[in-house]
């Protein structure tokens, strides 16, 4: 069963998420800042993050590449949420080292294909 870590300081947000993604199977575990997001991500070992990008003092961007840099969960791929459209996002979120990303209000079926497609990518 794939383990979803879904960092997102937005309640509304994330329990809708963790709702739609637990009624598909899904195992939804989340976090409300990036300091907890990465406490979780080292002591749950999720199967994919989605990280919300704005989430105040320490953003999404900043909480990957805190990731990205420990052995322990360099290897667990991070979707970045954002409300924001804008291409300078998209192609920041991929230089901190996201393999995807998602506006909000998040598309259910184009998020779905890209968490399918990041967790079989990261188990091979």
């Amino acid at each position: 069963m794939t383990k979803i870590l879904i960092v997102e300081d937005n309640e509304m947000n994330r329990d809708m998420l963790t709702r739609r993604l637990e009624r598909l199977g899904y195992v939804v575990i989340s976090a409300i800042d990036g300091p907890a997001g990465i406490a979780m991500a080292r002591s749950e070992s999720p199967d994919i993050i989605l990280m919300d990008v704005a989430l105040g003092a320490m953003d999404g961007w900043e909480a990957t590449t805190i990731l990205q840099a420990d052995p322990a969960t360099r290897s667990i791929p991070v979707i970045a949420l954002t409300a924001h459209a804008l291409e300078s996002d998209r192609r920041r979120s991929i230089e901190v080292g996201c393999v995807d990303f998602e506006t909000k209000p998040v598309s259910l079926s184009e998020l779905l294909e890209k968490i399918e497609k990041h967790v079989v990518n990261s188990a091979a």
